[in-house]
């Protein structure tokens, strides 16, 4: 059940405790979620937040601290008598591990237990069938090991979409080849002896935006995030919307030229044939230019390089009234542009969109622009993954059975 808290700088949607000891590891997510959101708190301060007894607290802030997870940061100076002791999430407790595996180069990101990144890298690959990866993620996992004493609570693993549509299980260069029909967790958890939970990137990429970008004090947003493709990622009221089966957002099978380039998932005329970096790398390889990397297309943008520019007006061209689509269809506060992209060419793209189409997000009292440009760069997509085992640990499942909804209305 939820609650809403009000306080003085505004509020914080909770998720009340219940008593009965079969939800006891409810409850424990609630009172790290809780001590998460306030930063320090003394057991009865958490006991009324959360509506949990005293002696529920108190046994459950013992465990917490005895596992590391909770640590004790003083007592609290104000008031008469003996100070409340307070509480807060231990940083150095735990650590999560995130990675972004893209078809050329694998990214990984590793946060502490206060959500606070603590290292980040970029390795090129040059092999993503299923065995590569495993191998190559063992090294990137030792690495962290060494580097962290902490215990690594979980690994988030994200990855272009689709996932297991008919007729859909392959679309070509922008996905991961021989990974059709392999169930991804179990295949890299069993090879790398972690828990692992998996999203697709433009998902992550939101996540990621949320807790460290642009979206940080934004509830509601979508994000269009390029990878080698281009998908789209939803934020609703602070939390990722995933959809029925996990794809949610897979805008770039939108055909948005009637007739147009053939696109590996058997469309014609599909956005991601116009405005990914896929398209961008086709059109300089068709010039009998290399491949280019993140560094190599800021230094195409430095030189005003006609192909460059030129892709980047017809991403401009076609993402327009994909924008206005999104805010029709979703109501979001704004949309946020991002990923394997320099931010010059994503200020770019959305300079050049010029005057967007009239939408339901036309609207005069703007507090936000309809289109804002990422914060979190090449990381974004890894920044989210390592998020997702940290609020598997530390947030509360949202309950909508019959039991849980009778109660709240109790």
């Amino acid at each position: 059940m939820t609650g809403t808290v009000f306080q003085s700088g505004g509020t914080h949607q909770i998720t009340l405790g219940k008593n009965p000891e079969r939800t006891r590891d409810h409850n424990r997510r609630v009172v790290l979620d809780v001590v998460r959101q306030h930063g320090s708190l003394g057991r009865m301060q958490i006991a009324r937040l959360t509506q949990l007894t005293a002696q529920a607290i108190a046994n459950i802030v013992d465990e917490l601290v005895g596992e590391n997870l909770l640590m004790e940061t003083g007592r609290l100076r104000s008031g008469r008598g003996q100070p409340p002791i307070q509480f807060a999430v231990n940083p150095d407790g735990a650590i999560t591990m995130g990675v972004e595996i893209a078809s050329d180069h694998m990214v990984t990101s590793v946060l502490d237990l206060a959500g606070h990144p603590c290292s980040r890298r970029i390795t090129a690959v040059r092999d993503a069938s299923p065995g590569q990866v495993v191998a190559h993620l063992r090294t990137e996992m030792e690495a962290v090991r060494s580097a962290f004493p902490a215990p690594l609570l979980g690994l988030g693993v994200v990855m272009p979409g689709p996932f297991e549509i008919e007729g859909m299980t392959s679309v070509g260069p922008t996905t991961l080849p021989g990974w059709a029909g392999i169930d991804v967790a179990a295949f890299i958890g069993e090879a790398c002896g972690e828990a692992v939970i998996v999203e697709n990137d433009a998902t992550a990429a939101a996540v990621g935006e949320r807790l460290f970008g642009a979206g940080r004090s934004i509830s509601s947003f979508a994000m269009i995030y390029f990878g080698a493709g281009v998908g789209m990622g939803v934020i609703q009221d602070g939390a990722p919307y995933r959809g029925a089966f996990g794809n949610a957002g897979e805008i770039g099978h939108i055909v948005v030229v009637p007739h147009g380039k053939v696109c590996p998932c058997g469309q014609k005329g599909c956005l991601e044939r116009y405005a990914s970096l896929h398209a961008l790398q086709e059109r300089l390889t068709e010039a009998g230019m290399e491949r280019r990397d993140f560094a190599g297309l800021v230094r195409l943008h430095a030189e005003r390089h006609p192909i460059l520019l030129e892709w980047i007006e017809e991403t401009s061209t076609r993402l327009a009234p994909m924008i206005g689509m999104i805010e029709n269809i979703i109501d979001p506060e704004t949309i946020v542009l991002g990923g394997t992209l320099p931010d010059a060419v994503i200020d770019e793209i959305i300079a050049r969109m010029g005057q967007l189409p009239i939408s339901v997000a036309s609207r005069r009292a703007r507090s936000l622009p309809r289109v804002l440009r990422g914060q979190t760069g090449q990381y974004t997509a890894a920044l989210g993954a390592a998020a997702l085992p940290l609020f598997e640990i530390t947030t509360p499942k949202l309950e909508t059975s019959a039991a849980a909804l009778s109660e709240l209305e109790g």
